[in-house]
């Protein structure tokens, strides 16, 4: 059961033997993945204790400041998992995301209650094409670049190394929201290998929290395809995968970088033949 933060403070306190079980900055890797977490954490509305003295994991009650001033508590884990699909900023204040739903019709003196749908499973999409699992195709339905940056490094990769620069899915063999395909950022069907590229985006929504989770059920798939996911973690994101590259930007010597970890994965002699 979470327990307030002074409890909590005082307890780890008693059970490490030291004034200050966690010092200041013990945690920062960890929630620099969460900056809008971190504009909503006040130390002074928490006894002092800085965020970066809270592990992500523990459990903890601790109170919450959003943009609009509106206060709540809530453990570390409900933060970050918040955001759900959900892209507006608000989505991080329970308060602010109840605002933002749809209210019901009042007519006259009574409030209308809406009848709950009926949920229906959702068909999935038919534009597909009927080839083996783990065959990569031009998509109709693959979202177009996301970024400046993922067009910078497609480039990049275009001027080192030869593949298929049509192809922008790889077909699964099991559903992922509503398709039985998925679109990596970039697809190297040569050597069966995808390419992510993930920050955390404007708002700290993008690869983190239940996002996250869709990340790796996502590489689950493409591995079960017989495929393997190498991703480009920025702003401090951690690795999520053995071939995982944390990296600030990428330039030439991320690309090389990169190249290293395609050899890595599917060796030299492969990797090699494929170089411009």
């Amino acid at each position: 059961m979470a327990e307030p933060v002074q409890q909590w403070w005082a307890r780890r306190q008693f059970s490490r033997g030291l004034d200050v079980p966690y010092e200041v900055g013990t945690f920062r890797v960890g929630w620099a993945a969460y900056p809008e977490l971190i504009r909503q954490y006040h130390p002074e509305l928490n006894h002092g204790v800085v965020l970066s003295q809270i592990p992500l994991a523990a459990d903890v009650l601790l109170c919450w400041e959003c943009a609009l001033g509106h206060r709540f508590a809530a453990t570390p884990s409900e933060q970050r998992e918040r955001p759900g699909r959900v892209r507006r900023r608000s989505a991080w204040c329970p308060e602010c995301s109840a605002l933002a739903r749809p209210q019901p019709v009042v007519l006259g003196e009574a409030r209308a209650i809406p009848r709950a749908p009926r949920r229906r499973e959702p068909a999935l999409c038919t534009k597909t094409p009927d080839v083996p699992t783990g065959t990569a195709f031009a998509s109709a339905c693959a979202p177009k670049p996301a970024s400046a940056a993922e067009g910078r490094l497609r480039a990049e990769l275009v001027s080192r190394l030869l593949f298929d620069t049509g192809a922008n899915a790889v077909k699964v063999a099991r559903p992922f929201f509503r398709h039985t395909e998925v679109w990596p950022d970039i697809v190297l069907p040569e050597l069966r290998i995808a390419v992510e590229y993930d920050t955390v985006g404007r708002h700290g929504l993008e690869h983190v929290g239940k996002r996250q989770d869709a990340d790796l059920r996502k590489d689950r798939a493409l591995r079960a395809a017989g495929w393997e996911v190498v991703r480009i973690r920025t702003g401090r994101l951690e690795r999520l995968g053995p071939h995982d590259l944390q990296m600030s930007s990428v330039g030439a010597t991320g690309v090389t970088r990169l190249l290293d970890v395609f050899r890595d994965v599917r060796g030299d002699l492969l990797v090699d033949a494929y170089l411009r």
